[in-house]
């Protein structure tokens, strides 16, 4: 049974994961976008692919060490049919680099329960959001999340509130230093501009559309339903679901905002999407309605995939 199976965290679930997500990655450029082997692109192409798969395990870690979800391998199970469902995704390299950057943000986020060495984490949470603003230079409003976390957590302490601008001014100061050196100064000039480029037409193609609402219906249902199952269980993970869902509403307004044919920044909500997911999915009780769930997330992704190629 797959809710068995996936219900537990093993090494072959791992393997079977990062092998399928291998195969489809080098599946979709060579078929599905039919682009070309140029060897000159493959270390590079080799590197992101290598990125998305640490992904796998990074999104992982950060649900146990917060016990957001339980001990199984049901989050990466999602996250990877997110990826089958968005294939056109693995075609924007600044999407799975910054999704990465952002998953070590949010990995701090999220850590800020603790009390522990905050001003530390905050400086990490925010820094690593600049790294992702070197891809999508709107990534910079996740910042918005780092104050609203510092507000919930630990707000009387003045020194908090200036952390993230420390680690904005060191993040500024690395990247000239880089620039300098590499004789690309133009990049800093041009690539801070926050333009609003609103793609109607790619908004209105049916095929991307009803995908992206269908998956922004379901994750917002599923996150009130959260909300709803965790009212009487405490204002600690409640805090942290908002957060999430915080990020998750970010991530869509960065889709809004950069969205195109050639920009899919709509990897970057996959993780608090899954958090919903697999919170819903491991609150079914009965074992043959979890499977069921689970066989027909499984089928509809590669029957939604399969009907996106045509």
């Amino acid at each position: 049974m797959i809710s068995s199976f996936f219900g537990k965290t093993k090494p072959i679930n791992y393997i079977i994961l990062l092998v399928f997500l291998f195969v489809f990655y080098w599946y979709v450029h060579f078929s599905w976008l039919q682009s070309t082997f140029e060897p000159q692109k493959f270390l590079g192409q080799a590197g992101i692919l290598g990125l998305l798969m640490l992904s796998i395990f990074l999104v992982n870690f950060i649900l146990k060490k917060n016990k957001i979800t339980g001990g199984n391998s049901l989050a990466i199970l999602f996250y990877t049919l997110l990826v089958v469902i968005f294939p056109a995704t693995l075609a924007d390299h600044n999407a799975i680099i910054a999704s990465f950057f952002l998953l070590l943000a949010i990995r701090r986020l999220l850590s800020f329960k603790s009390l522990k060495n905050l001003k530390l984490k905050i400086f990490d949470a925010s820094f690593w959001i600049m790294m992702a603003s070197l891809f999508y230079d709107w990534a910079i409003l996740y910042l918005l999340v780092v104050y609203i976390a510092i507000y919930f957590y630990e707000a009387k302490n003045i020194r908090n509130w200036l952390v993230p601008l420390v680690a904005v001014i060191a993040h500024i100061l690395i990247t000239m230093a880089y620039l300098v050196l590499t004789d690309n100064m133009d990049f800093m000039l041009g690539h801070y501009q926050l333009d609003f480029h609103f793609d109607q037409e790619y908004f209105l193609e049916l095929r991307h559309s009803f995908r992206f609402g269908t998956y922004v219906f379901l994750s917002l249902l599923l996150a009130v339903l959260g909300f709803i199952k965790l009212s009487n269980v405490g204002v600690g993970k409640l805090v942290l679901l908002r957060l999430i869902v915080l990020w998750f509403l970010t991530g869509l307004m960065i889709k809004v905002l950069k969205s195109s044919q050639e920009v899919k920044p709509i990897m970057l909500t996959f993780f608090p999407g899954v958090v919903f997911i697999a919170n819903y999915v491991e609150g079914i009780k009965k074992k043959k309605i979890r499977e069921m769930v689970l066989w027909a997330a499984i089928i509809l992704s590669f029957v939604v995939f399969v009907t996106a190629s045509l």
